[in-house]
């Protein structure tokens, strides 16, 4: 599997024990919800989270469908281990992985849905098709990718700046982001933890289609705290 650096929820791994309460916060929880229902999992599906930090979207996954399969994968060990937590407090099975979302520790076609919850734009613009490709190289025929992102990087503008540049300030009092910073080259990799790069200059449908999905589409807007957000759906 392909090692790239990543920044920890919420900036610094001191203030992981914080990033549930700011997702409540910036009204993430009825997006989750959203999501889900767009999804459609069925009672057998095999579900798959790219970037799925602490396990929010996947433990509501599986309470709306105890009998799917629910798994996930992260890069940031201490938001996957903080997702088994949640999920042992809860009595529920989840499969979790530390892994990147471009170079997924998945078998081809060994799933039937793929979500994506406020990744994409986490991802450097020039890896954001080499990650939709491999949701949809682990996609099995005739599953789905279901997406949703901010319109716009909540680090670049919105809502959310304010409170992106406190975390900011808070990080650089941790020595291990600190000597982190000091020993990365450039901010590569790293996505779904506050590491953003924003969207490329091409829509999320066509960086779909670039990957090989079919019949890419918008299928709604909302807002949040953070700014508004698109969901999107594609086929394999």
């Amino acid at each position: 599997m392909t090692t790239h650096d990543h920044t920890p929820a919420l900036v610094s791994s001191r203030l992981l024990p914080g990033y549930d309460t700011v997702a409540r916060l910036s009204g993430a929880v009825p997006m989750y919800w959203r999501l889900l229902a767009q999804a459609g999992i069925g009672p057998r599906d095999r579900v798959l989270e790219i970037g799925c930090g602490t396990g929010n979207v996947l433990l509501r996954a599986k309470e709306a469908v105890p009998t799917a399969t629910v798994s996930g994968v992260d890069p940031d060990p201490e938001a996957v281990a903080m997702a088994r937590r949640k999920a042992a407090e809860a009595g529920v099975e989840l499969e979790l992985q530390v892994g990147v979302a471009e170079d997924l520790p998945l078998d081809d076609g060994s799933v039937d849905r793929v979500l994506s919850s406020l990744m994409l734009h986490h991802i450097a613009a020039d890896a954001q098709v080499a990650a939709l490709r491999e949701a949809h190289r682990v996609l099995a025929p005739g599953g789905s990718l279901h997406l949703v992102d901010l319109d716009h990087d909540p680090r670049s503008g919105g809502r959310m700046r304010t409170v992106n540049r406190v975390l900011s300030l808070l990080a650089r009092l941790d020595p291990a982001h600190r000597r982190s910073r000091r020993g990365a080259h450039g901010d590569h990799g790293g996505h779904g933890h506050g590491h953003g790069h924003g969207h490329g200059a091409q829509p999320v449908p066509e960086l779909l289609a670039a990957a090989g999905f079919t019949d890419a589409t918008v299928v709604g807007h909302g807002t949040t705290r953070m700014g508004p957000v698109t969901y999107y759906r594609a086929e394999c």
